[in-house]
């Protein structure tokens, strides 16, 4: 089984570091420069640096913040926000950064995908998706039987990997609800697209994406949990890469994405900016569990 990465995000708005609450009420968390050294020295396995307002405010990605983000850096750096053209995706690779993410105008332009790809390589494309959730999730009550004569709990119980429960979980649902079950959302999560994330994750990676950067819009800034509902059901549609993003907030989410989200990364900002936990203590919890990282 390949290693799973541990991947801090740096939210970039006017050359800070910013984070908030599915997006809104952001509050300052530092310099981009100075929080790219502190987690390579860490330990992280790579680092993510997206424009929030790029995108929304209809303009590039500021590339000085790139260059310096990156020359604090010996992991790999992808860099998304205000991404549309293969000559913007151009500018980041030259001012230093290993992948591209993009989100806005992939929906809005998918051969852009596919021109990245035939020009950088599956390797350097990243595509971000929001989604946000358009059913509640069904939770499971009673005590019914199932066939082997054991009850739903005591069925979960035995298949739960040992992972403790989260406070704020998405249990997965025994009866599809009307579809899409997830929405793509665009420009930070403030419109609406009308498209099923989990089609749009297929398209994606027929037209050429490496990865896949996902992100519960539901769960993201709340540090109450991954999605890990939304997590496995696009790990599962797609052959590429899914990192997680959204909800981390203690050791615990990190070990039900992996073994119940079959995520291949996590990605976490506020449980790391605010050093509610280190990134190495993260790893040797994670060890521990059983879910293979590199240390």
């Amino acid at each position: 089984m390949f290693a799973k990465r541990i991947i801090p995000c740096l939210d970039c708005k006017d050359g800070r570091v910013v984070k908030g609450i599915r997006f809104l009420n952001l509050r300052d968390a530092g310099d981009p420069g100075e929080l790219a050294e502190a987690y390579n020295r860490a330990g992280a396995d790579e680092l993510v640096m997206l424009d929030i307002s790029a995108s929304r405010e209809g303009r590039a990605t500021l590339m000085e913040t790139v260059t310096r983000v990156a020359r604090k850096l010996f992991i790999p750096l992808t860099v998304g926000g205000g991404v549309r053209t293969v000559e913007d995706a151009q500018r980041l690779l030259g001012a230093g950064s290993d992948k591209i993410a993009i989100n806005t105008a992939a929906v809005e332009h998918p051969e852009v995908i596919s021109e990245l790809a035939a020009q950088f390589g599956s390797q350097a494309v990243v595509v971000a998706i929001d989604a946000r959730r358009t059913h509640a999730p069904k939770v499971e009550t009673g005590n019914l039987k199932l066939e082997d004569g054991k009850s739903k709990s005591e069925k979960r119980k035995a298949t739960d990997y040992d992972v403790p429960v989260s406070n704020f979980q998405f249990p997965v649902s025994s009866a599809a609800p009307a579809a899409p079950r997830w929405e793509v959302v665009t420009y930070g999560g403030s419109r609406p697209t009308g498209l099923d994330a989990e089609r749009w994750a297929r398209r994606v990676a027929e037209l050429g994406a490496g990865e896949i950067l996902l992100t519960s819009m539901d769960a993201d800034g709340t540090q109450a949990g991954f999605d890990c509902e939304l997590t496995a059901t696009m790990s599962h549609a797609v052959p590429i890469p899914v990192i997680a993003s959204g909800g981390a907030g203690n050791p615990e989410h990190f070990a039900e994405v992996f073994l119940r989200g079959a995520a291949d990364a996590a990605l976490a900002a506020s449980i790391f900016h605010f050093e509610t936990h280190t990134v190495r203590s993260l790893k040797r919890f994670l060890r521990e569990r059983g879910v293979p990282v590199r240390i």
